[in-house]
């Protein structure tokens, strides 16, 4: 389920949402609708899902994802939760509120290239953590380049 999820909010959502959008105002896909759609899809919605999860179930993270066992992490991922559902829930609004769209970006860009670059530096990863790692530098590149875009046009 965790790897649909992953593909679905970090991929399939988001080229979704661009060729649709693009179809609709007929305009050729671009820069501008990829920063709308994956900092809707891949800051907003799965970060705030992620943090939610965070939140409720600190021990699935912990133990599944970064293979830490305890209940002394705990709170640590549940502080990770609440840091990761309200970047989420900036990218979600930026759908509305357009002006947020390159903070979310620049916001979830920076949070995702670090993440991945820890996740790198674990020479034990798991299946779950490699997947984690690679989302993770795949978001950090595309939501930087929309930075880069922004900050060059």
């Amino acid at each position: 389920m965790y790897y649909a999820i992953v593909a679905a909010l970090m991929l399939v959502f988001p080229l979704a949402s661009i060729l649709v959008d693009a179809s609709v105002h007929q305009v050729q896909p671009g820069w501008f609708l990829v920063g709308k759609w994956f900092v809707f899809w891949a800051v907003g919605v799965r970060l705030f899902l992620a943090g939610l999860r965070q939140i409720l179930q600190p021990r699935y993270t912990a133990e599944k994802i970064l293979g830490i066992r305890g209940d002394d992490v705990l709170l640590v991922v549940r502080e990770l939760g609440f840091a990761n559902a309200s970047i989420g829930i900036v990218g979600i609004l930026s759908i509305v509120a357009t002006g947020w769209v390159v903070a979310a970006a620049l916001a979830g860009g920076v949070f995702y290239g670090l993440a991945g670059i820890n996740h790198a530096l674990q020479g034990h990863r798991n299946r779950l953590e490699n997947v984690a790692m690679a989302s993770d530098l795949f978001a950090a590149v595309v939501l930087l380049g929309y930075c880069i875009w922004v900050a060059t046009r």
